[in-house]
């Protein structure tokens, strides 16, 4: 059960990968996506430790959520109950990811931006826009587009309702729902189809 996830991570990230697995003790499940996380880490009633990581997240994407994830577990090991995204998860996930940062594992222009991240990792990488941006250009779905790139005004299409895109707040464009007339914020960089009447 453990080792199907070589597929999912850069080939030469595998060996230091399987090192943290067998030193921190836990089960790795790959599971279907979920829409509000990429990865979770819990103790089982049984006293066991599962990670879950999903399927639908491209290699890069996936190394950092699993490194993220372990370094939970080895917070939790070292320190018992802190707070979850706290400074000592912080300093853990920043050594755990630091055999990774090289261009062997990581394509070159993404380095410098997850160096960046690390200095100071918050708790979804989708909070960093930069480094979000930069793991889309791997997996970006067919046919869609950035809520930034729609134009304003224009009519977009996301999960099963169709929006317009309205005025940018800070980081995140209000949208009007067309069929409750609700506005919804979307962050910049969701991806949505452009609706063609």
């Amino acid at each position: 059960m453990q080792h199907h996830y070589q597929t999912y991570i850069p080939e030469k990230a595998i060996p230091i990968v399987q090192y943290l697995i067998e030193q921190h003790h836990f089960t790795l499940k790959i599971v279907n996506q979920r829409q509000t996380k990429h990865g979770d880490f819990r103790k089982m009633p049984n006293g066991r430790f599962q990670i879950t990581i999903n399927n639908s997240l491209n290699p890069y994407q996936f190394l950092l959520t699993l490194i993220h994830e372990i370094a939970h577990h080895v917070t939790y090991q070292k320190f018992g109950r802190v707070q979850p995204h706290g400074k000592e998860w912080k300093t853990i996930f920043q050594h755990l990811m630091l055999p990774f940062l090289q261009p062997d594992i990581f394509p070159n222009h993404l380095l410098p931006i997850l160096a960046n991240y690390l200095k100071n990792p918050r708790a979804s990488t989708d909070a960093d826009v930069k480094l979000s941006l930069a793991f889309k250009e791997y997996s970006k779905e067919i046919g869609k587009n950035y809520i930034f790139e729609v134009p304003y005004g224009s009519l977009f299409k996301f999960k099963k309702g169709i929006y317009k895109r309205g005025n940018k707040r800070r980081t995140r464009f209000e949208c009007l729902h067309t069929t409750n007339k609700r506005v919804y914020l979307f962050n910049q960089n969701v991806e949505v189809e452009i609706y063609k009447e």
